[in-house]
């Protein structure tokens, strides 16, 4: 970022950081949960109309932009302990986790959405002002006040941003919390698990012939069966699976001193404690049991096992019932919920039987919200998924991001872009006296270029109506760019200036695939909110364009995205489409080539071949994305020139001919076929 039309005499370090002061700015920071950790430095600035570079190719000559850095990052986190749902069904310390490690999320698919395993991208620490959340079932999670829980009625924040400004869909009492509630603790390894464990799993699964075997294949139970026996000074040696019999693998002790000490061990207690009867589920599930389709059972043959299970079920309250199937077969009821409290609870070794995968998001937890208390300053916790959430001590808790979006050109990506925004507060007032200066010409303005001047912290400054009202009154024309949806607000002003000069709109919808949008832009508003911004314009009389931008090679270029997104955005009554394809400046570059070799490794040697040494894509893949862009907005009515809505045609011929020029568009490079969604956010244009 350049500061030299600003009067604070400030510079870049050589890492382009921004210093901590600005001389002569006000340092303000704003106690409240929408801007908790961001510093805004208020200046005074010199100038406000800037003249882009001759260097630039960009379309325009003016630019004014009351902000530098954007507040439109979400920084959301959770307590250190908060327990985090792993992929192999048992739950870690949000604060132990790592870049890497496989957890659960949610994805809607089809009428629900369902479990499914992401992977952790980052993961680090801030200090923020926290909130206690208390549930009806006693589940208790400390979180900031950005932080999104998902309820009944969508996600919602901790808190409300500041009163009056930004306000912003928070939780209340009337609110309940979707998923199973909190996680069951493990049980702890004593002597008496480790022997409830033997027991369960040599009952059901000793074989015969001489001395001790067991007989099973999965390696978990082997180990853990092979470590308990040891702990308690008994030898086992391994047995080999064979190609004959791939499932007669498992441990055996051949000695008849350790078939003896085994014996004494598997033996039933008189008086069996809570742990060996925990140990004792563990083991019988691990040796018989299975989990499919939402139903976990465990049958056995056993009379005694019978008994023992029954035992160990009521006394942790489980609800079950005895199939008989010519043998007990016990059915664990409840659900989820009760399922995870189970496996949690009583530690199984096999976790591949633990998978939830593909299950419906779907609980009659008690998770009504019963209090929301504030806990004062805290270390908290972030992480970034793939899916866009994770599952929090059992309810559906949104995606942390590492760093914020910069989503427009020349701008840095590093973290003090969204955590220190420099406001120009005397913006409207300056750019009246330039306005009026005899030198200046009435010459086009655009805003948004650099940084969204309808991000966040405008909902806090609102210099933006006043710069509107000063283009009005000098009847300059202007236009403006924005992902925010905060330029409703000023939707009376826009159409006075419209009235007497120039007035453009744009809004930048690059793709619609929410997946991809979660991955990418999470700091800004889903390109659905987007769409019904460019249709609320419109139904005002504005004409509103859309930047159908970025377009990103390999990820979002398909026939059926670009497809689906020229759709809406016709839909949505757009006067234009202008497609721009990803650029890779200097310093974004780096932090996007590291994202797409983490996630999209397939992708590296393609962007590299493709962009080279510099940051544009070639001039044939432009030509031929534009092209495949004017095609799909001729079929949807939209003049590709921009002059306006094209004649429709009658609804059979029109959907005929779409699918006939969709059959005939020609692809792109293979190398650039879609590769899934991403799964962090990027630096964009």
């Amino acid at each position: 970022m350049r500061w030299s039309h600003l009067q604070a005499e400030a510079t870049q370090s050589a890492d382009g950081e921004l210093p901590l002061h600005l001389p002569d700015s006000a340092v303000r920071t704003f106690e409240t949960p929408g801007f908790a950790g961001m510093t805004f430095y208020e200046i005074r600035a010199k100038s406000i109309v800037n003249k882009v570079s001759g260097e630039s190719d960009v379309p325009f000559q003016w630019t004014v932009n009351p902000y530098r850095g954007c507040s439109h990052a979400c920084v959301y986190c959770l307590d250190g302990d908060t327990p985090i749902l792993m992929a192999d069904g048992r739950h870690r310390r949000l604060a132990d986790l790592q870049a890497g490690d496989e957890i659960y999320g949610t994805e809607r698919q089809g009428n629900y959405r369902r479990y499914v395993t992401t992977t952790v991208l980052d993961h680090w620490i801030s200090v923020k002002p926290a909130f206690r959340v208390t549930l009806a079932d006693g589940t208790s999670i400390v979180a900031s006040g950005d932080h999104r829980f998902l309820t009944e009625r969508g996600w919602k924040h901790v808190t409300n941003a500041d009163p009056g400004h930004g306000k912003r869909p928070h939780l209340t009492t009337s609110n309940k919390l979707m998923g199973t509630g909190q996680f069951a603790p493990p049980p702890e390894q004593t002597d008496e698990y480790r022997l409830g464990y033997m027991a369960g799993m040599a009952r059901e699964s000793q074989g015969s012939g001489s001395g001790f075997r067991l007989v099973i294949p999965e390696a978990e139970a082997v180990d853990r069966m092979q470590e308990f026996l040891a702990h308690f000074g008994v030898p086992s040696e391994r047995v080999a699976p064979t190609a004959s019999r791939p499932k007669a693998g498992g441990l055996r002790s051949r000695s008849r001193s350790a078939q003896a000490m085994i014996s004494n061990l598997i033996a039933w207690p008189v008086t069996p404690s809570d742990d060996w009867c925990l140990g004792l589920l563990a083991g019988i599930f691990d040796a018989a049991g299975s989990y499919g389709r939402g139903i976990l059972r465990i049958p056995t043959a056993d009379k005694d096992l019978v008994d023992a299970i029954e035992l160990s079920l009521e006394r942790f309250e489980f609800d079950f019932v005895i199939e008989d199937r010519g043998f007990a077969c016990f059915r664990l009821l409840g659900g989820l919920r009760e399922h995870l409290r189970f496996f949690h609870g009583t530690d199984p070794a096999i976790t591949a039987k633990w998978t939830i995968e593909g299950t419906a998001l779907k609980s009659n937890a008690p998770l009504g919200i019963v209090s929301i208390e504030p806990v004062g300053q805290r270390q908290l916790y972030d992480i970034t998924t793939g899916t866009g959430d994770f599952i929090a001590n059992g309810v559906v808790s949104h995606n942390c991001f590492a760093r914020g979006t910069h989503q427009y050109l020349d701008l840095d990506a590093g973290l003090d872009f969204d955590q220190r925004i420099v406001v120009k507060t005397n913006a409207p007032e300056l750019l009246r006296r330039e306005l009026a200066a005899p030198k200046w010409r009435g010459a086009h303005i655009a805003m948004g270029t650099n940084v969204d001047c309808y991000q966040r912290a405008e909902g806090k400054y609102l210099l933006m109506p006043g710069i509107i009202e000063a283009l009005r009154d000098f009847r300059n024309p202007f236009s403006i760019l924005t992902k925010g949806t905060l330029i409703l607000r000023d939707l009376e002003l826009l159409r006075e200036a419209a009235e007497v000069t120039s007035v453009s709109i744009a809004v930048s919808v690059g793709f619609t695939d929410p997946a991809m949008w979660r991955a990418v832009e999470p700091g800004a508003p889903s390109p659905n909110r987007r769409l019904d911004v460019v249709r609320a314009l419109t139904d005002a009389g504005l004409a509103v364009s859309v930047l159908m931008a970025p377009v990103l090679p390999g990820l979002t270029d398909s026939a059926e995205e670009i497809e689906h997104t020229v759709a809406a955005i016709a839909s949505a009554g757009a006067v234009s489409i202008t497609p721009l394809a990803l650029h890779l400046r200097p310093g974004a570059r780096e932090w996007f080539m590291a994202w797409l070799a983490r996630e999209h490794p397939g992708l590296v040697e393609v962007y590299k071949r493709l962009y080279g040494p510099g940051s544009y894509l070639p001039k044939g893949y432009q030509r031929e994305l534009t092209a495949r862009v004017r095609s799909a907005a001729r079929r949807h009515g939209i003049d590709p020139g921009g002059t306006g809505r094209a004649r429709r045609l009658p609804a059979s011929i029109s959907e005929g001919r779409a699918a006939q020029e969709a059959a005939s568009l020609t692809e792109m490079p293979a190398v650039l076929s879609p590769a899934g969604a991403g799964s962090t956010q990027l630096t964009l244009l």
